[in-house]
């Protein structure tokens, strides 16, 4: 059976990750309370504005249980999901999950008239990264491997079952960022 899936659906475009983690293979349910994650092999927190998110999260009782859920099962976040997995946030400085050993840096590439696309390279293989208001990883804690970067900046990083990217992969062309996220929840 496909993999189950939940994407945190309280803020940014979990819709669009709904949609490509289906193309991928998975099974993918909307997250919203603590109960939605008991059933699920893995998570993404997408995309958003991290303090609206840190907000909500605490709203909803869900700081806690996504950590526990993190110390069991691969999550994967993207642009604001990235800032959330971090251990130490810049930029303003604020609270995290803290389950990546990660610093970054929110909104470092500048602001939204400063978003883009580009062609990065992961692992060997080009694929599309689309920019949207930014974080930059800072630092890469010793345990953790980058596997990507733009600009000389790392921009996907991996750490144990969890992996982060600082672009949006939901709104590229291609579902092979989803892809190995659903592959590595059969690993």
């Amino acid at each position: 059976m496909a993999p189950l899936v939940g994407v945190l659906a309280l803020q940014g475009d979990f819709e669009a990750h709904r949609k490509a983690l289906e193309r991928a293979g998975a099974r993918a349910v909307e997250v919203r309370t603590a109960a939605d994650l008991e059933q699920l092999d893995g998570l993404i927190i997408p995309g958003g504005e991290s303090s609206t998110m840190l907000k909500l999260l605490d709203l909803e009782g869900l700081v806690q249980p996504l950590q526990e859920f993190g110390k069991q099962k691969p999550i994967f976040g993207t642009c604001a999901g990235a800032i959330l997995l971090a251990r130490e946030v810049l930029n303003p400085h604020q609270p995290s999950l803290g389950l990546m050993d990660l610093t970054v840096e929110r909104n470092a590439y500048g602001r939204q008239i400063d978003s883009r696309i580009a062609t990065i390279d992961v692992q060997g293989k080009p694929a599309e990264a689309v920019f949207i208001r930014a974080p930059i990883i800072r630092r890469v804690g010793p345990n953790a491997k980058v596997l990507a970067e733009y600009r000389g900046d790392p921009v996907m990083v991996e750490e144990g079952k969890h992996l982060v990217a600082t672009f949006h992969p939901e709104l590229s062309a291609g579902d092979r960022i989803h892809r190995e996220f659903v592959e590595r929840l059969g690993k």
